[in-house]
């Protein structure tokens, strides 16, 4: 099975086009991504120099082994950036397309939802930073929902997705082998009261698993409904 290419699903032939749930971005945006592909490459390697930026200071605060665990979200757009720059190049990745799959999807609403679960909290923040964070996430995820263009998701490779994020989830919420957790500092206390009798390090750990569940379960349904499409094709 080869990579999905440029061309639109309208296109194709009408059992190779994926259902909305699974293909929701609309063909014309997900076209005008692929054609400016090396500027969304460009814009998610900013994205990332921008991240790295960011959480400089979690770095000084994180045992150095534990680092590639640090930055989720510039890790993302970083593997994004890879990702669709070896597809243009020929050399589609289909390891690095999950991981940018995942990556994108799971901190692009993980992200939100933080900001939103502790919006009072985050008021030192600047208006214009809040957005900024806010909808660039939100961005995250529809480029996420585009990589089905230029990969089949090979069950190996949603492995090696699968694993790399379990791992995160482990060192962030559950086991952080050096230290302290390591998920991405939020502005209370871990043991801070929320909702439903959670605290607010169970919030965050519970949408950042649910989120990669979410991930894992899309990137198989693609992965299956390509594979359904090819045998209609037989």
């Amino acid at each position: 099975m080869t990579a999905s290419t440029l061309t639109a699903d309208r296109e194709r032939p009408d059992d190779e086009s994926l259902p909305a749930y699974l293909a929701p971005v609309p063909t014309t945006l997900e076209d005008l991504g692929l054609r400016f592909a090396w500027l969304v490459v460009a814009i998610n390697l900013a994205g990332t120099a921008f991240g790295f930026w960011y959480y400089s200071g979690q770095f000084t605060q994180t045992a150095t082994a534990l680092w590639p665990w640090v930055p989720d979200s510039p890790l993302a757009t970083l593997f994004v950036a890879l990702a669709i720059a070896a597809w243009k190049l020929g050399r589609e990745q289909p390891w690095l397309t999950a991981l940018a799959f995942f990556g994108n999807l799971v901190l692009g609403l993980w992200t939100p939802m933080t900001l939103l679960a502790f919006a009072d909290s985050y008021a030192y923040l600047s208006p214009v930073m809040f957005h900024f964070l806010f909808w660039s996430h939100l961005a995250m995820v529809v480029q996420a929902l585009v990589l089905h263009r230029i990969s089949d998701f090979p069950v190996w490779a949603v492995g090696v997705a699968a694993v790399w994020y379990w791992s995160n989830l482990i060192v962030d919420y559950f086991v952080p082998i050096v230290g302290e957790p390591h998920h991405t500092i939020i502005p209370v206390a871990r043991d801070t009261a929320m909702f439903l009798e959670a605290d607010a390090l169970g919030v965050i750990a519970a949408g950042e698993v649910s989120f990669v569940l979410l991930a894992l379960f899309l990137a198989l349904a693609i992965r299956v409904k390509k594979c359904e499409a090819v045998s209609r094709r037989a």
